[in-house]
């Protein structure tokens, strides 16, 4: 068995202005690091049980998913291994509020809705799984910790399990994730929120739970 814990990387900086007018925004997004609260809550993180024993770790080339690698790796005493395919859907645009009206839920429904320069859901999921094929054939029977993003992660899961969004609290939207008949997840992934996937020698998703770790 390999056992993979898939992170969403912790809690943002909300709080970046832009006023290089050479950053795409692409860019912009790449560079934003932790808040003073996400570095504390990574670092927690890292003192769970489940992030003990981990043999290798993986990130995303954004900062904030580095950042929240970086103290998990250090429990470990291991590296940080870069894998840009691990890095969040690209939106293709300039600005945020280039962003048109129920995007992120027509994104769910058609697998191939994109904005013109973006990154549709199917593309996101199969440069996520081709990642994660590549680093479970290398480190089979291993313990690995991949931190990513919520919606990579979200078109990731969507490989193997039945993805929605449901009405929750106060009308709003919740991601419903289902595997093999059963609810994994339903909310508004957390920073960081973890997910274990464990595969078999077939490399074959047998086992995927939401690991809910205490601060």
């Amino acid at each position: 068995m390999t056992t993979v814990y898939l992170i969403r990387h912790s809690e943002k900086n909300r709080n970046v202005i832009n006023i290089n007018n050479n950053d795409s925004f692409q860019l912009t997004n790449e560079k934003i690091t932790l808040s003073v609260n996400g570095e504390k809550k990574a670092n927690l993180l890292s003192y769970s049980s489940e992030m003990q024993d981990i043999d290798s770790v993986f990130s995303s080339n954004y900062v904030r998913a580095v950042e929240t690698a970086k103290y998990i790796a250090e429990k470990n005493n291991t590296n940080i291994n870069i894998i840009e395919g691990f890095g969040e859907r690209k939106y293709g645009i300039d600005s945020l509020d280039d962003i048109i009206e129920n995007f992120e839920k027509k994104q769910l429904i058609d697998e191939n809705y994109k904005l013109k320069n973006g990154e549709s859901q199917k593309e996101v999921r199969d440069r996520m799984y081709n990642s994660l094929m590549y680093v479970i054939k290398n480190y089979r029977e291993k313990r690995i910790a991949i931190v990513s993003h919520g919606t990579a992660m979200i078109f990731l899961l969507g490989k193997w399990c039945d993805i929605s969004l449901v009405e929750g609290i106060d009308n709003k939207l919740n991601t419903k994730i289902v595997f093999n008949g059963i609810p994994v997840f339903e909310g508004n992934l957390d920073a960081p929120e973890v997910f274990k996937l464990v595969f078999d020698e077939n490399d074959n998703l047998t086992i995927i739970e939401n690991i809910k770790w205490k601060e």
